[in-house]
C-alpha cells in the first residue's frame, strides 16, 4: 500500500504528475510540506512547462476538496505548493497555471474562516510582486476587486480578528493595484466601478488615524507598523494608487472621495477631508494638480444649496489644494477658479440677506447663527482667493486684478458678468466690500516694473471710481490696494502711523531713480491720484484709520514717483487740503478739519526731509513747533488721541499755525524748482461719474461757468402748444443732438485745461493768440483801404479780400481751443 492507502498497482497507472503531487502531502499535515518531493515536483514542472496547467488542475481539485471536508492542514500545504511553482516557473506555459491558482485563492477568499482569507490574501500578493513577461489581456480582477473591498470593512465582534481581515483587505486591494496598472492595455481597474469599491474602502481604514495631522509627502513607516495598524497601510496604499494615476483616469480616483466624504458628512468639520486632499495633491503628479481643483470647483457647485458650513468646508479643501497646486503646476484653470469662487460669494451674500430680510421682524438666535456662518463662507472664499493670486506669476496676477475689478459693481458701468442689478443698496456694498477684499489679497506682494503695468487704465479708472468713495470702509480698502500696488519697495510698514517724523533717514527708506514709463504714468493719469486723496480727506465719516492711509498714499507717491513736477503738485494738494480745512464749505466737523490739518503737517513735513531743501524744511518745521505750543490740535500726535479738546473755530488770520504758499515757492525757487504753478490754486479734475453719482464736488462749479449760456437759452419758455408732428419730432431730435455735441465740446475743454501739463497749454495759447493777432493786423490792414462798393463787404480767404454780402463785424475766427 502507498501514501494515503492507495494500493501500489493503482498508484503506478496514475499520471506521474499526480503521482509527484500527491507525495507532497505527508500522512500528518503536522509534519507539514514534503521538501525532498517538492523538490522532486519542481523539476518536473520547470522540465514539462506543458504540464503546469494539469499540475495546477490536481491542486485545485485537492485544494476544493480539503477547504470543503475543513482539513485546513492540507489546505495550507497545497498552497505553499503553489506559491514554490509560481516562484519556480517563468516560462509563458504558466498562463493556464495562474488561472488554476487564482480559482483557488478565490476559493479561500469565499470561506467563512478568517485564517483561510488571510492565507488566500498572503499567496495572491505574493503573485502580485511576480512580473510576467506577457500580460494576459483576458484575465479580469473584478472578484478580487470586490471581495478585498469587503475585507476591508470587515466588521467581525473580535477586535484582533477584525483588524488581521482588514489589513489582509487593504493589501489585497495593494497587490490588484500593482498588478494591474502598470500595464496601460489592461486599464479596467481605473473603471468607475472599481474605483467607487476600492477608494472608499481605503479611506474607511484612514479614517480610523490617530494622529490627523500626519500629512505631507509620502512617508516610509517601518514593517511593524505596517502590519498592526490598517490606517497607515491603508494611506499607503491610496497614495500609490494616486501617484499611478495617469491623465485620462484621475477623476475617476479622486470622485469616490467626494462621495464617501458625503456619505459620512465629514465636510464640517472638514479635518479628515483636509487631509485627505493633502494627501492626494502631494501623491499625484504635479501636472495633473488642475484635474483634482476643477472636481473640487464642480463639487462646489454641487453642494452650493447646503449649509454654510459645509460649503465653507470644501471652500477650506480648495484653499489647502490650491495652496500645494500653486507650486507646481496650476494648469489652465486660473479664470475658472476665480469665477466659481465669485460665483459663490455672490450666492452667500444673496443667502445673508435673504436671512435677514426673512428675520426682519422676529429675530431668532439661529438666523444670527447663520448669518455668522455666511461671513465664515465669505472669508474662507477671500483667502482662497488671495491665496491663489498671489502665488501665481505677475502676468496672470495682472489679469487676475483686472478680472475681480470686473466684477465690482461701480455706478455708471454696464459691462458686469454678473449682475448685481437684485442685490439692493446692501447687497451692492457688500459685494464691493468682498470683491475689494478678494482683490488686496491677490495685489499683496505684487511687483510690478513700472507702474503703469500694476495701474494700467482699465482698472485704475474702476478702483478710483467716486462710486466706491462713498463708505468708509470701501476707501479704506481701495487705499490699502493702491498701496500694495505702489509700494514696490516695501516701505509702507516704515510709513504705518500718521505722525510727526523727526529724522526720515532713520527709516532708511529705499527707493530708485523714477523711471521715464512712471514719469508717463503720472502725467497721464497723475491728476486721478490726487482727486481721489483730495476727495477722500472730504468725506465726513472718516476715522483715523482713513487719515493714517491718506499719508501712507501721499508718502509711497513721493518716494516711488516723484519727479520735480509731481513733487510741486503734490505740494499744491497739501496746500488745497488746507485751505479746504480753514475755509470749509462743506461743513466739516471740527475733528475732521483738525484732521486734515495734521495729515497736511505730517505729510510735509515728510516731503520737505525727502526732497533736502533747508529752507522748505525750516519753514515746515518752524510751523510745526508754533502748533505744538499754540495748537497742539493741529498735530497727528495730538488730535488721534482718544480726549482731545477740539477748538470751536479756526481763525482764518492766524497765519503762522498754516503752512504758506509764498514761502514755499521762495524756498523751492531758491533750489532750481520751478514754482510757477505753486501760483495756481489746486482743482481736482471732473469726471463723468461725477453727473451720475449723488455725490458733490466742488470741480461741478468749473463746469457750470460753461453751462452758463446754455442755461440762458431755456430762460425763454414758449407757452404756446404747438401740433406734434413728425417734423417737429425730427426738429426736437436735431436740437438734443446739437446740445448733446456742445456738452461735449465743452467737457473736452474743461478735460484738457484739468490733464494737459501746464507747460503745453501754454504753448499752444501763446501759438493760438500769434494766430489770433496776425488774423486782426490782416483785417486791419484790409479795413484801412477804400472798398470799391460802398455797400459791399468783405472776408478773407488765404490772404486776399473778397467782397460778399456779409458784414465785416460778423466775420467768425476758429476757436481759441
Amino acid at each position: 500500500m502507498g501514501r494515503k492507502g492507495v494500493c501500489c498497482c493503482c498508484a503506478a497507472l496514475r499520471p506521474r504528475y499526480k503521482r509527484l503531487v500527491d507525495n507532497i502531502f505527508p500522512e500528518d499535515p503536522k509534519d507539514g510540506l514534503v521538501k525532498a518531493d517538492m523538490e522532486k515536483l519542481t523539476f518536473y514542472a520547470v522540465s514539462a512547462p506543458e504540464k503546469l496547467d494539469r499540475i495546477g488542475a490536481y491542486l485545485a481539485e485537492r485544494l476544493t476538496r480539503d477547504v470543503v471536508r475543513h482539513r485546513y492542514g492540507y489546505v495550507l500545504i497545497a498552497m505553499e505548493a503553489l506559491d514554490q511553482l509560481l516562484m519556480a516557473c517563468h516560462s509563458q506555459s504558466i498562463k493556464p497555471f495562474v488561472e488554476s491558482f487564482l480559482h483557488m485563492v478565490a476559493k479561500l477568499l469565499e470561506s467563512g474562516e478568517p485564517k483561510l482569507q488571510v492565507l488566500g490574501t498572503n499567496s495572491f500578493v505574493k503573485f502580485a510582486n511576480i512580473e510576467e513577461d506577457t500580460p494576459s489581456y483576458h484575465r479580469r480582477y473584478d472578484f478580487f476587486v470586490s471581495r478585498f473591498s469587503a475585507m476591508c470593512h470587515s466588521c467581525d465582534p473580535d477586535p484582533e480578528i477584525q483588524n488581521e481581515i482588514r489589513i489582509a483587505g487593504i493589501r489585497g486591494i495593494q497587490g490588484v493595484v500593482r498588478k494591474t496598472v502598470n500595464d496601460e492595455l489592461r486599464a479596467t481597474i481605473w473603471e468607475p466601478q472599481h474605483m467607487d469599491k476600492i477608494v472608499p474602502s481605503l479611506l474607511f481604514n484612514m479614517q480610523k488615524i490617530e494622529d490627523i495631522d500626519r500629512i505631507g509627502p509620502p512617508s516610509s513607516p517601518s514593517a511593524g507598523v505596517k502590519e498592526e495598524n490598517p490606517s497607515v497601510l491603508a494611506e499607503n496604499c491610496f497614495r500609490e494608487l494616486l501617484g499611478r494615476a495617469t491623465y485620462g483616469n484621475m477623476n475617476n480616483a479622486v470622485r469616490p472621495v467626494f462621495a464617501h466624504l458625503d456619505h459620512h458628512r465629514l465636510w464640517d468639520p472638514n479635518e479628515f477631508a483636509v487631509s485627505c486632499f493633502k494627501i492626494i495633491m502631494y501623491s499625484i503628479q504635479a501636472q495633473y494638480s488642475h484635474h483634482v481643483i476643477q472636481e473640487i470647483l464642480g463639487h462646489l457647485d454641487v453642494r452650493k444649496k447646503d449649509s454654510p458650513r459645509v460649503r465653507a468646508g470644501i471652500i477650506q479643501v480648495l484653499l489647502e489644494a490650491v495652496a500645494i497646486a500653486a507650486k507646481g503646476s496650476i494648469g489652465p484653470t486660473v479664470l475658472e477658479v476665480f469665477n466659481t469662487l465669485l460665483k459663490h460669494l455672490r450666492i452667500s451674500v444673496d443667502f445673508e440677506l435673504s436671512d435677514k430680510h426673512s428675520s426682519a421682524e422676529s429675530v431668532t438666535l439661529s438666523t444670527s447663527s447663520k448669518e455668522n456662518d455666511e461671513r465664515i463662507v465669505q472669508n474662507a472664499i477671500i483667502q482662497t482667493i488671495g491665496f491663489f493670486g498671489s502665488n501665481l506669476p505677475d502676468y496672470q496676477r495682472s489679469e487676475i486684478m483686472m478680472f475681480i475689478m470686473s466684477k465690482v459693481p461701480v455706478l455708471g458701468t454696464t459691462s458686469q458678468s454678473v449682475d448685481h442689478s437684485n442685490l439692493g443698496e446692501l447687497g451692492t456694498r457688500r459685494i464691493q466690500i468682498m470683491l475689494l477684499r478678494s482683490l488686496l489679497m491677490v495685489t499683496s506682494g505684487y511687483k510690478a516694473t513700472t507702474i503703469s503695468n500694476a495701474l494700467p487704465p482699465p482698472f485704475l479708472d474702476p478702483l478710483l471710481s467716486p462710486s466706491l468713495m462713498e463708505d468708509s470702509e470701501l476707501r479704506q480698502l481701495v487705499l490699502e490696494i493702491l498701496h500694495n500696488l505702489i509700494d514696490r519697495h516695501d516701505n509702507r510698514a516704515k510709513l504705518r502711523g500718521i505722525r510727526i517724523i523727526p529724522d526720515v533717514s532713520d527709516l532708511k527708506i529705499k527707493r530708485d531713480k523714477i523711471s521715464r514709463q512712471d514719469v508717463s504714468f503720472m502725467k497721464k493719469h497723475g491728476q486721478q491720484l490726487y482727486r481721489h486723496i483730495y476727495l477722500g480727506c472730504k468725506e465726513e465719516d472718516n476715522v483715523q484709520k482713513n487719515f493714517e492711509l491718506l499719508f501712507t498714499s501721499l508718502a509711497l507717491t513721493t518716494i516711488e514717483l516723484a519727479n520735480e513736477e509731481v513733487v510741486i503738485d503734490l505740494i499744491r494738494v497739501a496746500i488745497a487740503l488746507q485751505d479746504m480745512a480753514i475755509i470749509n464749505e462743506d461743513h466739516l466737523p471740527m475733528f475732521n478739519r483738525c484732521g486734515i490739518m495734521a495729515l497736511v503737517a505730517a505729510y510735509l513735513n515728510f516731503l520737505s526731509q525727502m526732497i533736502a531743501v533747508p529752507a522748505f524744511c525750516q519753514h515746515v518745521t518752524k510751523v510745526i513747533e508754533i502748533r505744538s505750543v499754540e495748537a497742539a490740535y493741529f498735530l497727528p500726535e495730538t488730535i488721534f488721541k482718544d480726549k482731545c479738546d477740539l477748538p470751536t473755530s479756526l481763525e482764518k488770520d492766524e497765519k503762522d499755525l498754516f503752512f504758506l504758499t509764498n514761502k514755499i515757492a521762495e524756498s523751492l525757487g531758491g533750489s532750481g524748482y520751478n514754482v510757477e504753478r505753486l501760483s495756481v490754486p489746486y482743482v481736482p479734475q471732473v469726471t463723468d461719474e461725477d453727473r451720475l453719482s449723488r455725490r458733490k464736488s466742488i470741480v461741478e462749479a468749473v463746469s457750470l461757468q460753461v453751462d452758463i449760456l446754455s442755461g440762458n437759452a431755456t430762460e425763454d419758455k414758449v407757452d404756446n402748444t404747438e401740433e406734434i408732428t413728425f417734423e417737429a419730432l425730427k426738429k426736437a431730435i436735431e436740437s438734443n443732438g446739437l446740445e448733446e455735441q456742445e456738452k461735449e465740446k465743452r467737457r473736452l475743454v474743461i478735460e484738457k485745461f484739468q490733464k494737459a501739463p501746464f507747460e503745453e497749454i501754454a504753448a499752444q495759447c501763446e501759438t493760438k493768440a500769434n494766430l489770433l493777432h496776425d488774423r486782426l493786423a490782416q483785417i486791419l490792414e484790409l479795413t484801412i483801404r477804400p472798398p470799391p462798393s460802398p455797400s459791399g463787404t468783405m472776408t478773407i480767404t488765404a490772404g486776399h479780400a473778397h467782397y460778399h454780402s456779409v458784414p465785416v463785424y460778423e466775420m467768425k475766427f476758429p476757436d481759441l481751443f
